[in-house]
């Protein structure tokens, strides 16, 4: 969750904001790129209807009927990979380097579901209960139906990406709604599933507009999936409310490191300012907060500013990291930085410039002796920022990143003590000797807690979150003691109890015994 500055800033943008159109930019020039119209509540109603039409046979396909279709929106967006990384750069201003990773990562999230859909969601054989053998069992998973999906701008390929991936091989037809900055690149991956897969092409359909296409989504759809800031989240959970419609909800993080005493300094610093500092911190999972035991910590930070002062945003070849697309969150990030100032922090590398450069870019700031209640070492700061907290141990830093709000990502560096570590921290996710390595691996499920949100997405749990589980049972014959009908024997269930009890007990007196 940004700080607020003024009464509509979100790190999502203005949720006030609305038009016929929405206008987006080039980052790198500032000058308009292109202009989408924006779907009012009827757009939005017909395209929840056309995705209804198309959700029962996308459903019959089967695993490998939809398999088959997966696989060709595969191949077809590795061919227009490069192109849509341009976009991804063009749109958010990120560096074509990083829109290649966003296409790398949708790439490897449907290959992961390609493989193990069946295996995860397929129907599942339960044995007989000691109580009713005559009963055979299974649970097979069905979809919701219909799955929104609301993505925001700081991954616009890759964050909403994932999502649709795993809720449309779960067998829902989806719709997705990209964030207002970044429109054309869910415009592109509509386009491109209409290419790979004309049979049904409603099972997949984007609709652009500002936060008012959202809510209308929100209230049509059988499942919603939002990524966004803390203050968004509690307004989609309120429109959900009356209908109860379930959510996942990937919120605001003020994700932390823990630098022991036997960190290898040279590793931690390189992995630690990445972390910070990639895709100019305009992160969920970005590190914001270096805990530094008080051995190593001068040591580390002058690792950590070399690093960091190589490392300059901009638009050209060199240039590491890019813009901040979203002009309102940049008074959020100099006002931590301006208020762990004003607290007694000293800037190694920074702080930003004051608003006479080109207010798209956002130079790295990192910050020492960052009292550990100032916002930048609280809540979310969302930009090129990290502050490092000197504590007396792991203890401490342990202690501090457990009582926070948030609960997303971590990363733990020490040779010898970084899996005790991270086993301790309240969070959704830890890289132990490097940092945000779980993000990269698509087996695995992301996701926090708290404020950071519910639910998950990746791996076999963002298959699970698409479905819910049907439990079935067949009677294959007689009982032996009929228990579901009222003409059940006399003291049946009194017999029942006494089998139960002397079963039970024996089995826990020969496990006490051997």
């Amino acid at each position: 969750m940004s700080t607020q500055i003024g009464n509509s800033t979100t790190r999502d943008g203005d949720p006030a904001a609305t038009g016929a159109e929405v206008i987006t930019l080039d980052q790198s020039t500032g000058r308009e790129l292109a202009r989408y119209p924006a779907a009012g509540p009827e757009q939005v109603g017909a395209a929840v209807q056309v995705a209804r039409t198309a959700a029962g046979p996308w459903w019959d396909l089967g695993f490998e009927g939809r398999a088959v279709r997966l696989r060709a929106w595969r191949r077809e967006i590795a061919r227009g990979g490069e192109d849509l990384a341009a976009l991804i750069h063009a749109e958010n201003g990120k560096s074509l380097e990083d829109g290649r990773a966003e296409v790398l990562s949708v790439l490897g999230h449907l290959t992961f579901v390609l493989d193990n859909v069946e295996r995860v969601l397929g129907r599942r054989e339960v044995p007989p209960s000691a109580s009713m053998p005559n009963q055979r069992a299974w649970v097979e998973h069905l979809p919701y139906g219909v799955v929104g999906v609301i993505g925001p701008w700081n991954f616009p390929l890759g964050t909403p990406g994932a999502i649709v991936i795993h809720a449309l091989a779960a067998g829902n037809a989806v719709i997705l709604k990209p964030s207002p900055i970044t429109p054309g690149v869910g415009v592109w991956l509509a386009r491109s599933w209409r290419r790979a897969v004309p049979d049904l092409p409603g099972a997949f359909q984007t609709v652009v507009g500002f936060a008012a296409t959202g809510q209308h989504l929100t209230t049509g759809v059988d499942k919603i999936a939002f990524t966004g800031s803390v203050r968004s989240g509690r307004a989609v959970a309120a429109a959900c409310a009356p209908r109860l419609t379930p959510m996942l909800l990937e919120l605001g993080g003020n994700d932390a490191v823990v630098v022991a005493g036997d960190a290898d300094l040279d590793d931690a610093a390189a992995h630690i300012t990445w972390g910070a500092l990639q895709n100019a911190g305009l992160g969920c999972i970005s590190l914001e907060v270096a805990y530094v035991v008080d051995a190593v910590h001068d040591a580390l930070v002058e690792k950590i500013a070399a690093h960091a002062g190589r490392v300059h945003a901009g638009s050209g070849d060199d240039d590491l990291i890019g813009p901040v697309p979203l002009p309102a969150q940049i008074p959020v990030i100099r006002h931590h930085v301006a208020d762990a100032l004003q607290r007694g922090a000293t800037a190694v590398v920074g702080p930003p410039a004051d608003g006479t450069t080109d207010d798209r870019y956002i130079q790295p700031t990192i910050l020492i002796d960052v009292p550990p209640d100032a916002l930048a070492a609280t809540e979310e700061t969302f930009g090129p920022v990290l502050s490092i907290v000197r504590v007396r141990d792991t203890e401490e830093a342990i202690t501090r990143i457990n009582a926070s709000p948030y609960g997303l990502g971590s990363a733990v560096f020490s040779r010898d003590r970084g899996e005790d570590i991270a086993r301790r921290l309240r969070v959704g996710m830890t890289s132990v000797n490097d940092a945000l390595a779980f993000s990269q691996h698509a087996g695995l499920p992301f996701g926090g807690r708290g404020h950071s949100g519910h639910g998950r997405k990746h791996g076999d749990e963002g298959l699970l979150e698409f479905v819910y589980p049907h439990a079935i049972t067949v009677k294959t014959g007689p009982a032996p003691a009929p228990t579901t009908t009222f003409a059940r024997p006399l003291g049946a269930m009194a017999n029942a109890l006494a089998a139960a009890r002397a079963r039970l007990l024996g089995e826990d007196d020969r496990k006490e015994r051997s």
